[in-house]
């Protein structure tokens, strides 16, 4: 046997002498530390399957209740919406309140609507492009009953340059300062609109109609800010 092999077979030895030392002294708080891995393991691999199921359920029941509501079981619906909007996950929960909300808007019910769209848009826990959905639909309410200042507050967050809602933000601002007998400010803002390349075709339409209805009301020697494009001027009187 070689010297080497000797050795080998002593460092061996020494080690399996160390660990069987190390396991008298430890091994309950390995296997307990090995038994606690497997336990949180288990747990979480639980709690997935039951978010899983959950989300599941959830979308089973909103999908039925949206059925009842398109068969005009209106009253079926708003029962099952309630149940997930209070014990649903978190995204079916908002996407039922925004639904509860909107039904709230179409019954005629805006200060209560409102205050529901609030909700979701302050809430914490609201997938971000649901609560900037809810601050427009609240916004577009406000109109009927806010003043001026008070619609643009609540858009200013999303009027910002290259920001995703700014045309449907310049839009309701655009609404509130003609309801409120602001026209320059309104055929500004639809001016700025109708003549951005990026504002969306069916916004851009609106914008033009409501430049035509203003541009005779302004005071006179006011001009407007900026002039719409004529290919989609004259595009939009071919369509009208």
């Amino acid at each position: 046997m070689s010297d080497e092999s000797i050795f080998r077979e002593v460092d061996e030895e020494v080690r399996a002498e160390q660990f069987q030392k190390l396991w008298k002294n430890y091994g309950a708080y390995i296997s307990g530390a090995a038994i606690g891995v497997v336990l949180a393991v288990a747990g979480i691999k639980g709690w997935q399957y039951y978010q899983i199921k959950q989300a599941e359920t959830a979308g089973e029941q909103y999908l039925g209740a949206t059925g009842l509501l398109s068969s005009g079981k209106k009253a079926e619906a708003d029962k099952i919406f309630a149940d997930i909007a209070t014990n649903g996950p978190a995204g079916f929960s908002a996407l039922a309140k925004f639904r509860l909300a909107a039904e709230l808007a179409k019954a005629g019910s805006a200060a209560e609507a409102l205050k529901a769209f609030d909700e979701i848009a302050n809430a914490g826990s609201v997938d971000a492009a649901l609560k900037n959905l809810a601050r427009v639909r609240a916004a577009l309410l406000a109109v009927d009953i806010e003043p001026l200042d008070a619609v643009e507050k609540r858009v200013a967050s999303l009027n910002i340059a290259d920001g995703a809602w700014r045309h449907s933000a310049r839009e309701i601002i655009a609404i509130s300062a003609f309801k409120n007998g602001d026209l320059t400010k309104a055929d500004r803002l639809y001016n700025e609109l109708a003549s951005d390349t990026a504002t969306p075709a069916g916004l851009r339409q609106r914008a033009q109609l409501m430049i035509g209805v203003i541009s005779p009301k302004l005071p006179s020697g006011t001009k407007p800010a900026s002039k719409p494009d004529t290919a989609d001027t004259s595009s939009s009187g071919s369509t009208q």
